[in-house]
């Protein structure tokens, strides 16, 4: 896997908002753009221009707003639809139809040789425009093949810039995917981008099997928001190059957070504290052997620097702290706990933690501290 080329591509104001009851007011909207543009997103889908009125007012203004980013919008193979990009200002289009048979029958209730008509017109009108364009075969992972080489084929062929694969139900798993994406770039030479939904939880690990079998784009939302269980989070997948595969995309990683709890208040979605790469757990430590560890040397118990994505290292007491991860939390209120202090204290803390069901906060445990060996003077 080389650092050449791989692209990420931001679809957090439009399939992030297909979240079932989320909706971004056309400020945030503009604001989100602004902040992925900062951060380093290359590509930005920024909504449906046909739907009109408000989404098509926010997608104008993302468009004016000198951004550095490549502004994309999504379409289905209609005339209508890449009229109404084109008179948003965007620079790429996004041209969607479903290539798996039980769409094609259920869905569309047409044929192959249909969908092969529609994407073809759709992509040749939308190049004769200077649109970059990204041929979106919906439903792929649930395709047959042979059809979907095809489709890529007659894309390549009437000039699309790359083929979108979207695992839409989310139901791949990596070696299955390394393998339809190594096949597709051998047979068709067609630059891929990843777009993996994560009903399985596997959609990072999904995109990121794609990019190994030659994908270059990764298609990605802010906290892996999207429709059902949502998409590959953008924070996984820039971490997981830069630390697992030695590929640095130059974000700005250290904003992760800030623009994690922005989409997060905006989307009115949790940003829970288990959340990978960006969750408050993800440096906090209370195991004994743990806090000892981290304390000793971080990198024993953490992949890399707490403050690479915006987050602190916290020791946390509760249950299961021991006597080491004590003595350094007391430390920051200024008392120096001898080895028997801690001891003596510990089995007291623990109880309260456990009747509590919870860790204890700094004020509990001076309480503790000042029942047992008195108030300070």
């Amino acid at each position: 896997m080389s650092e050449k080329g791989i692209v990420i591509v931001d679809t957090t104001l439009r399939d992030g908002e297909q979240t079932a009851g989320v909706v971004f007011a056309n400020r945030e909207k503009v604001r989100i753009a602004k902040l992925l543009d900062e951060i380093g997103v290359p590509q930005i889908e920024a909504g449906v221009p046909v739907m009109g009125g408000d989404e098509k007012e926010a997608i104008r203004a993302i468009c004016k707003a000198g951004l550095k980013a490549s502004i994309m919008g999504w379409n289905r193979p209609v005339l209508k639809d890449i009229e109404a990009s084109l008179e948003c200002g965007v620079d790429a289009v996004a041209i969607s139809i479903s290539t798996s048979d039980i769409h094609i029958k259920h869905k569309l209730k047409s044929s192959r040789e249909w969908v092969l008509e529609q994407m073809v017109n759709a992509t040749r009108f939308a190049k004769r425009e200077g649109m970059y364009v990204s041929v979106n075969a919906e439903d792929a992972s649930r395709s047959e093949l042979d059809f979907l080489l095809e489709f890529a084929g007659a894309a390549k062929e009437a000039g699309a810039d790359r083929l979108r694969y979207c695992d839409t139900v989310g139901i791949m798993e990596p070696f299955t995917i390394y393998e339809q994406i190594k096949r597709i770039k051998d047979k068709v030479d067609i630059e891929i981008e990843m777009h993996t939904h994560n009903d399985f939880g596997m959609a990072t690990a999904n995109a990121l099997a794609g990019v190994k079998a030659g994908a270059n784009y990764v298609g990605v939302t802010v906290l892996g928001l999207g429709e059902r269980a949502g998409n590959a989070a953008l924070e996984e997948v820039v971490m997981a190059l830069k630390h697992l595969y030695d590929i640095d995309l130059n974000f700005k990683t250290e904003m992760f957070v800030e623009v994690a709890e922005y989409i997060s208040r905006a989307s009115g979605r949790e940003l829970p504290a288990w959340k990978a790469i960006v969750g408050s757990n993800m440096f906090a430590h209370e195991s004994g052997i743990h806090a000892d560890g981290v304390q000793k040397n971080p990198k024993t118990y953490e992949a890399f620097q707490p403050e690479e994505v915006g987050l602190l290292r916290q020791i946390v007491i509760g249950k299961h702290s021991g006597t080491a991860a004590l003595k350094a939390k007391f430390a920051e209120f200024g008392i120096v706990l001898t080895d028997h202090q801690a001891q003596e204290l510990l089995p007291k803390i623990r109880s309260v933690t456990i009747s509590l069901k919870r860790n204890l906060f700094d004020k509990e445990l001076m309480y503790v501290y000042e029942d047992y060996f008195g108030k300070r003077d």
